[in-house]
């Protein structure tokens, strides 16, 4: 019956029984709560807690009466998340789940007055496999844009390009910081869920994330100005999805400091779970699927941009480019080994020019508070840092396969990085598209036109500590 029930789409009954005692919890854009579904098993509040260190829920009551709920039984959206998922990636029952946004994939693509792109990002390629019983880390990027083209998107893209296009501006701005020698340590922004918890609980350091926005961000901005352009399309007609491996990414796209012209840079999101669904719906076999190139110009990447899928990957790919921004020179080294691997804290010292850059890598949330707290008491001096809420980075997000062993996770870093090593082209300044729509559109990193476009502010949402 699940397996039915997941070739149908159908992810909740339609009519309530008499035994039902409790409201399902709809008010976050990234996680539902349906507490009839819960068998107290306590995962959800363990992950939050001991994992994340975010503590958004816990046990209330005691007996029979005993709940897993928020603080003041308010809604997902009022409490202290950060929409990372990780919850839902633990909970045996479907209690919790990723807020669905398929029904709306269906209504946009089913409307013939929308134009519809969809983006994917770059661990979705090497673990949606797992959702069709291929083999864990195998890379089907070829055929993940066919099925898209299939399912009849307008145009497919590949988010590896914008995250090409965030080291550059990430780059620019750690070498501009870096010649004038203040706000340190630059911390990336990448991550929304990291990004939302530091608006909660670190408020203090606002100052010190870039002001780039996520490469997801980023690639719907683009295509609703350079793109809508080029094509001669209203922007207002143009449906921007993504395949994220993240929940947070839904609570991202509909923030107010997202949007250009009063558009949304993103319409919908979906998870890797969901687009295996909407991949079922269609009724299509990957294993039978020929492989297909995503479109140009946004479908052109380095392996820096996809290795964003993995912890340390945004690091890497950034000092690349940096040591190329600041010395007009190729990092010698093709590798920083210390800060690969599923270590929650990870740091590197990088030689640039003749300076040492200090530098940090920590998924995970505990670990960045743990982190945070030593350079608040001034027990770590950092020039450079990498977070990311979930254990590992993208490649074990909120909406990823629900494959908790270890052995995946590591399969799934792995092939990133054997397809970096395989690369003609390994770093995002060398990527043709990108120098591309610098020439045409944007004109340079950290200009007028790319900060009005691809930069954000962020809002303090300080909670009580």
């Amino acid at each position: 019956m699940s397996e039915l029930a997941k070739n149908y789409n159908v992810v909740r009954k339609n009519f309530s029984d008499f035994t039902r005692r409790n409201f399902m919890d709809v008010s976050s854009p990234s996680i539902i709560r349906d507490v009839d579904k819960c068998i107290l098993c306590g995962k959800c509040v363990r992950v939050c807690e001991e994992i994340q260190g975010v503590s958004a829920i816990d046990f209330i009551k005691r007996g029979s009466n005993a709940q897993i709920d928020v603080a003041f039984k308010d809604g997902l959206n009022s409490s202290s998340c950060v929409n990372c998922g990780q919850c839902v990636n633990v909970c045996p029952t479907g209690a919790l789940s990723e807020h669905p946004n398929i029904s709306e994939v269906l209504e946009v693509l089913n409307d013939k007055n929308c134009f519809v792109t969809i983006q994917h990002a770059p661990a979705v390629s090497v673990s949606i496999a797992e959702e069709f019983g291929l083999d864990a880390g195998e890379d089907i990027n070829g055929k993940l844009v066919a099925s898209m083209r299939k399912i009849g998107f307008d145009r497919v893209f590949d988010t590896s390009f914008s995250a090409d296009l965030t080291i550059m501006e990430e780059g620019s701005e750690f070498v501009d910081r870096l010649k004038r020698g203040e706000k340190f340590p630059l911390i990336t922004s990448c991550c929304p869920g990291w990004v939302k918890f530091m608006e909660e609980f670190y408020p203090e350091f606002m100052e010190n994330v870039s002001t780039c926005k996520s490469p997801q961000q980023m690639l719907g901005a683009v295509i609703k100005s350079y793109f809508a352009q080029k094509e001669n399309i209203n922007p207002k007609k143009i449906v921007n999805v993504s395949v994220m491996p993240c929940t947070a990414k839904k609570f991202e796209a509909l923030r107010p400091e997202m949007k250009n012209d009063k558009n949304q840079d993103i319409d919908i999101v979906l998870t890797t779970r969901e687009f295996a669904k909407l991949i079922r719906i269609f009724g299509m076999d990957l294993k039978k699927i020929d492989s297909s190139l995503a479109d140009t110009p946004f479908g052109e990447r380095s392996s820096a941009g996809k290795m964003f899928g993995a912890s340390g990957g945004v690091m890497e790919a950034a000092i690349r480019s940096a040591y190329f921004l600041l010395t007009g020179k190729e990092l010698a080294i093709s590798e920083i080994k210390e800060i690969r691997g599923l270590n929650g804290i990870k740091e590197a010292r990088v030689d640039i020019d003749g300076k040492n850059i200090n530098v940090a890598v920590v998924s995970g949330l505990k670990n960045v508070s743990i982190l945070l707290n030593q350079i608040k008491n001034g027990e770590k001096h950092l020039d450079f840092i990498e977070f990311m809420a979930c254990p590992g980075g993208c490649i074990n997000g909120g909406g990823q396969p629900r494959n908790q062993n270890s052995e995946f996770l590591k399969k799934r870093m792995k092939k990133l990085y054997e397809i970096d090593k395989d690369s003609k082209i390994r770093t995002s300044h060398k990527n043709p598209s990108i120098k591309r729509i610098y020439d045409e559109f944007l004109g340079v990193p950290l200009g007028e036109k790319s900060h009005k476009l691809l930069h954000t502010t962020y809002t303090s949402r300080e909670v009580i500590k």
